[in-house]
């Protein structure tokens, strides 16, 4: 638990955007938490968010974040390997809860992964998400609409700490990007296309096409697995 304080403090502070982009979706504070209580994804819920508010249908919303969240899949295989003998279906789900980025990274550091020990760095970070979703949800609906807009450039600071940093030392990642934003740019212009379906499109389209041309070595792949133990150690 202790060495889950920095990502759930990092947690809190992602989370107070989520928060404002909830009570500008007209999204209960209540709501809002349980969504974050309940799915620890970033961009999995601005997207589910992005498709509610949009009037999007439950098909779109169920595909959108599947999609977006399809990368914890390889984690939680990942995880498994890892994982001390003895841990069992019902422990497993209850560790699949708590599969992001940085949690994960932090069990990584382990060459034995414990079901006490990856449990434990879930807590912290799950009540910092869904306590800075709350809060932000919160301060959403009583602050002025234009000091909520300023704020609402948390979400795009996130995005951009998130991108930027992998996509200056990878053209792959770098041409990845833009084309993702051409082609939503592109969707955009079509007429009747709902903004579900175009994130669906977008994901499905720009994945495939950079996994076909730009496919991740094996080399890489113990490159980056190395590189996350460091950063969680």
């Amino acid at each position: 638990m202790r060495d889950s304080i920095p990502i759930a403090l990092g947690y809190f502070t992602v989370a107070l955007a989520f928060g404002l982009y909830c009570a500008a979706a007209d999204v209960p504070a209540a709501l809002a938490g349980l969504i974050s209580a309940t799915n620890m994804s970033s961009s999995g819920q601005f997207a589910g968010i992005t498709i509610f508010s949009s009037g999007g249908g439950y098909l779109q919303l169920a595909l959108g974040v599947a999609l977006v969240n399809l990368r914890y899949v390889l984690m939680a295989i990942s995880l498994g390997q890892r994982l001390e003998p003895g841990v069992g279906i019902g422990q497993r789900l209850i560790l699949a809860a708590g599969i992001t980025d940085e949690i994960y990274a932090l069990a990584m550091a382990n060459r034995t992964v414990t079901f006490r020990g990856y449990a434990a760095s879930m807590v912290l970070p799950i009540l910092g998400w869904t306590g800075g979703t709350v809060v932000g949800a919160l301060v959403g609906n009583v602050l002025p609409p234009a000091l909520v807009s300023a704020f609402g450039v948390l979400l795009y600071a996130m995005f951009v700490a998130i991108v930027v940093p992998v996509a200056a030392v990878s053209r792959p990642v770098l041409w990845a990007v833009v084309g993702a934003a051409a082609l939503g740019s592109a969707l955009a212009a079509v007429e009747g296309l709902e903004v579900g379906w175009r994130i669906i499109i977008v994901t499905v389209v720009v994945s495939a096409v950079a996994a076909t041309l730009a496919p991740v070595s094996e080399d890489a792949e113990e490159q980056a697995d190395g590189v996350a133990g460091e950063v969680a150690t």
